[in-house]
Formats: C-alpha cells, structure tokens, sequence
C-alpha cells in the first residue's frame, strides 16, 4: 500500500516477519543501552573531549532507535548515503585529567568499545535476514556509523595510550 509522505516522494506500509520483529526489538533493547551509556559517560567523564565524543554518539544512537521505532512502525526507511571515512575522523587532544581520572575515563571508553562491537554484530545477523532490499540497506547504513563509533572509540583511546 502507497502511503503519502508529507515530504516528496512516496513510502510503502510494509508487513515484517515475526523473525524481523524479534530482531528489531533487539536492535532497539542495544539502541536504548547505547543511549544510556553514553548519557552516563557524559556525566561521569572526566576528559572535556570524551564528552564531547559521547554526546555526540549518544544523539547518533538517538536516531537508530527513531529509524528502528519507524521501521517497527511498518515504514520501509530508506537512509541516505553513509558518511565518508573522512568526516568522521576523530583526532583529540591527550587528556589533561589525572591519572586515577584517566583510568576511570579508559573504563567508560573501553566498556563503549565493546558495546559497540556487540551492536554492529546484531545488525550484521539482522541484515542478513531481512528481505526487503531498502531495509537491508538501512540495516548496512546504522551498522557502519555504529563501526565508526568504534573507530572514533578506539582513536581516542589510542591518543590517549590507554589500549593495548
């Protein structure tokens, strides 16, 4: 069924699997614990530069969970081109904050990475089983910026001396 979009161009209501419902429920439980983390990695933080990192993948994590809401809700959500690998370079300053402060930062930093690791593995099951091509596709798109995350993750640990 056509359903007008109140912006150009049209989208389909669409029917999702009882196996697709059941993996986007899932991807929506990871979305909200990404959200929640990085929310308390805002406060908890130590390094001004982190928490600006977390802030911004906190609000990126805001939107997965709208685009997964809307694809529950039954619309086939296309996403536009992935940002390159460019403009998501991530370079900071090395963390001025104490030592004991540093460790609590590599912590929250560490315990992110690995969330991330988690998250980017449920989208990479879920895109495999998805049928519709533009859902796939979207799936593919949340997967990588959640890669990015990673990459921007580990960067700051690199700066930072704090991965090994």
């Amino acid at each position: 069924m056509l359903v007008p979009k109140q912006t150009k161009g049209w989208i389909f209501s669409m029917t999702l699997t009882p196996k697709e419902t059941s993996l986007l429920n899932d991807l929506k439980s990871s979305e909200q614990l990404c959200i929640e983390k990085y929310g308390q990695g805002c406060e908890r933080a130590c390094d001004p530069a982190l928490k600006d990192l977390f802030s911004a993948l906190k609000a990126t994590e805001e939107g997965h969970l709208a685009t997964i809401n809307r694809i529950l809700g039954g619309e086939e959500v296309e996403m536009m081109a992935a940002p390159t690998a460019k403009s998501q370079s991530f370079d900071p300053a090395p963390s001025s904050c104490a030592p004991s402060e540093k460790e609590k930062d590599a912590f929250l930093c560490k315990d992110a990475l690995a969330m991330e690791k988690h998250v980017s593995s449920v989208y990479n099951v879920s895109i495999f089983e998805f049928n519709c091509p533009t859902l796939r596709d979207t799936l593919a798109h949340i997967q990588k910026e959640e890669q990015n995350h990673g990459q921007q993750l580990y960067q700051y640990l690199s700066k930072n001396g704090m991965y090994a």
